[in-house]
């Protein structure tokens, strides 16, 4: 027993924090994922174990970090611990991480960084700090063993200073991002440390530091994105006894501010950049109007910037701004443009016949309407362009712009979607060269030939299309998304259509022959946005025919069923029960006085009538005085519906007087006459049902559709016919009082 106790000591604990590990976060139990966010923990929860290899703390209110909590996470790849309060971190707490390769710690309430947290992460990838509240890197490098890192995130609203060695051991970073926004005191050479950033992201707003980074990130970062900035006059070199070669190649400003002033300067200082060949401006404010030193600009040589991005640049007095007369020397190296979502409505005709070597125009979601495209796109403007990209403008005459791009002799690619033209003429202009068009909602109804020939892509989804009959010889690919088609194009007039977008039509299907007489093609876009490789068809997709006529055969089979059932359990008889119910509901609950023809209807069975007819009726009706009897066979109306007839002969006798047998219980009229006599019975209260019993019935004997009849015969006396000749002269007397009350 003592083994047994003892396998019990080592084991309870383990088991008692593994239940722990369970209660506090369900989702570590038996999986490598581990999610424990958002579930208002104050501490790292006990049961960790080597199985674990995603570890999701996020949202929490953890403060402290302990030495014991990850010790036996061995395994950890992700670690997230963002957005907790953590101030404080035990000096080996990720000592046994040797595997984690994401560690987020930002957004918590560290006020320092230790290097002693880092030093055994060998494998370390992402580190994440920024949102703590730190103000320095410490004296030394945190990072200084982590030497797979790949990206790193710093900074915080209070950061606010660099110095030299805090990026010692790190040589290659993918992404550096820091947010100093209130970084004033940068040591130069502090960044020089990095061999290799291939994208760095700094905010800063304090302008003093923004060359001393520059000058230190010259050999090291291939794509420097500033933000937050509001430059200000400086006129310092940004290359200061720098040597050749530098390493920088794409500038980004976002969410900056320029004045005319620093915009003059910039150009200049950049110049001195000679590996710079991409510039972006996004989210930025211009404060001006345009009005540069272009004098100052120009004698400072050429720039070697071949690729310029301005997107959502905001310019409050855009429609002052001048026509940058004196610029064109500075662009005519230029090779792609883009000018997005700034409110251009215009570029002047001698600025435009300046980009020489311009290939790719991008304004798109501008103000161009026809007569400024006019302007724009002059004699000898853009002169190499092959892109040109117009769309989310105000244009309106398609002619008109077919016409003015023909001055655009290499133009090859044309995008002037999401304009609204409306209507689409027979005839147009275009360059010859054209083979790319995009005309997707643009409102056009149709299409004719003014589409050019030569085209080899075009793009009219989301108009109002109906047909498409255009001969295109040279068409590859071919995209007819959101109209209104019922059928595939022609194959014979696009011979060489290799893809297609029909997507989202009034196309309900198509036929083999239909889609084999494209004999190249490779891609048809058709079903829901899917491709057809990719799609599964359902069995009534594939087989429409053989599955209606399956559904119709199941359907008439569940109508013979429904038919058997029915006539098994008497449900047409209900259905016309209820029929007639309703409409004997709707007369008179009694017929008036003057319309009673009768002493009594007689309701009996076929097989009863002899005793009927032959000796009730000749005892009634000869009697003194005579009883007049209503009889279905003698008194029916002709022609009329037998229901109506049992309603009206009902309502127009004093009694209703059924005469009971075995086979009366068996008859469907006779359940009739008692029910319609049971409404009069109960609906006007009287004793208007005289019950004959020819022949004793036992119970058994009465269907169960006869529940009426039941409820009479407990509630109401009835006479009963006698066998004995000597007791029939009191049945008559009987049977004659109860006609008479």
């Amino acid at each position: 027993t003592w083994q047994v106790w003892a396998i019990y000591m080592v084991l309870a604990p383990s088991l008692s924090e593994e239940q722990a590990l369970k209660q506090a976060c369900p989702s570590c139990d038996a999986t490598q994922l581990c999610n424990c966010s958002s579930m208002g923990l104050d501490f790292i929860p006990p049961g960790l174990t080597g199985k674990i290899t995603t570890l999701n703390l996020a949202h929490n209110r953890i403060q402290h970090i302990r030495s014991q909590d990850l010790q036996q996470a061995v395994n950890l790849r992700v670690l997230l611990l963002q957005s907790n309060k953590i101030s404080s971190i035990d000096k080996d707490s990720f000592c046994s991480l040797g595997k984690l390769q994401l560690l987020d710690l930002s957004n918590n309430s560290l006020a320092h960084l230790s290097p002693e947290w880092f030093e055994h992460l060998f494998s370390l990838q992402h580190l994440h700090l920024q949102g703590n509240s730190y103000r320095d890197l410490g004296k030394s490098s945190p990072f200084s063993s982590l030497r797979n890192l790949s990206s790193l995130y710093l900074g915080n609203p209070w950061f606010s200073t660099i110095r030299q060695g805090n990026f010692e051991g790190i040589e290659l970073l993918d992404k550096l991002w820091i947010d100093g926004g209130r970084l004033s005191q940068y040591s130069p050479g502090s960044l020089k440390s990095i061999k290799k950033i291939n994208h760095m992201i700094i905010s800063i707003k304090i302008t003093n530091v923004f060359s001393p980074i520059v000058r230190d990130l010259l050999y090291s970062v291939i794509w420097l994105e500033v933000r937050d900035i509001k430059l200000e006059i400086e006129k310092k070199s940004l290359v200061q006894n720098s040597t050749l070669p530098f390493k920088i190649q794409k500038l980004t400003f976002k969410d900056a501010s320029f004045t005319d002033q620093y915009i003059s300067l910039l150009i200049i200082l950049l110049k001195e950049i000679t590996s710079l060949q991409e510039l972006e401006a996004i989210d930025c404010v211009l404060e001006g109007k345009g009005k540069w030193d272009v004098e100052a600009i120009a004698s400072s040589g050429q720039s070697f910037v071949e690729r310029v991005s301005i997107i959502n640049v905001m310019i409050q007095s855009f429609y002052l701004f001048f026509d940058l007369d004196g610029m064109e020397s500075q662009i005519n190296k230029l090779k792609r443009l883009t000018i997005a979502s700034s409110k251009v409505f215009m570029v002047p005709c001698k600025l435009a016949r300046s980009f020489s070597l311009l290939m790719y125009l991008d304004l798109h979601d501008n103000l161009l309407v026809n007569n400024r495209l006019n302007e724009t796109i002059c004699e000898d403007a853009w002169p190499s362009l092959q892109t040109l990209n117009l769309s989310q403008n105000s244009l309106k005459s398609l002619k008109q712009i077919a016409y003015i791009v023909t001055r655009l002799h290499k133009l090859i690619n044309l995008d002037i979607s999401q304009n609204n033209f409306g209507e689409i003429p027979d005839v147009c202009e275009w360059p010859k060269t054209l083979k790319y068009l995009n005309l997707s909602s643009t409102q056009i109804p149709k299409l004719t030939t003014c589409i050019p020939p030569t085209l080899e892509v075009l793009d009219v989804s989301a108009n109002n299309l109906k047909e498409f009959g255009l001969q295109l010889p040279f068409l590859k690919e071919l995209y007819l998304a959101k109209n209104h088609l019922k059928t595939l194009p022609g194959a014979a007039p696009i011979p060489n259509l290799v893809a297609m977008s029909v997507r989202r039509n009034k196309l309900n299907g198509f036929s083999r022959e239909e889609f084999e007489s494209f004999r190249k093609m490779e891609l048809l876009d058709a079903l829901r946005g899917v491709p057809v490789g990719a799609v599964y068809l359902s069995l009534m997709e594939c087989h429409k025919s053989l599955m209606v006529s399956l559904l119709c055969a199941l359907v008439v089979l569940a109508m013979l069923i429904l038919a058997a059932i029915g006539y098994k359990y008497h449900a047409v008889w209900y259905l016309r029960m209820t029929w007639a119910w309703l409409q004997a509901k709707r007369k008179p609950k009694r017929a008036p006085l003057k319309d009673i023809c009768y002493d009594a209807f007689v309701s009996y069975s076929e097989h009863d009538s002899d005793w009927v007819e032959n000796i009730m009726v000749r005892e009634l009706e000869q009697a003194c005085p005579p009883f007049r009897l209503c009889l279905h066979k003698r008194d029916f109306v002709p022609g009329k519906w037998i229901v109506d007839n049992i309603i009206d002969s009902i309502e127009k006798s004093h009694k209703t007087l059924f005469v009971l047998s075995e086979h009366f219980v068996q008859s469907e009229w006779c359940k009739y006459e008692l029910d319609f006599s049971h409404f009069r019975l109960f609906d006007e209260n009287n004793d208007a049902v005289i019950l004959v019993l020819l022949e004793p019935i036992q119970s058994k004997a009465i269907p169960k559709r006869f529940c009426k009849l039941r409820r009479i015969m407990n509630t109401k006396t009835y006479l009963e016919w006698p066998l004995e000749e000597e007791q029939q002269d009191m049945f008559w007397e009987n049977l004659k009082g109860a006609l008479k009350s």
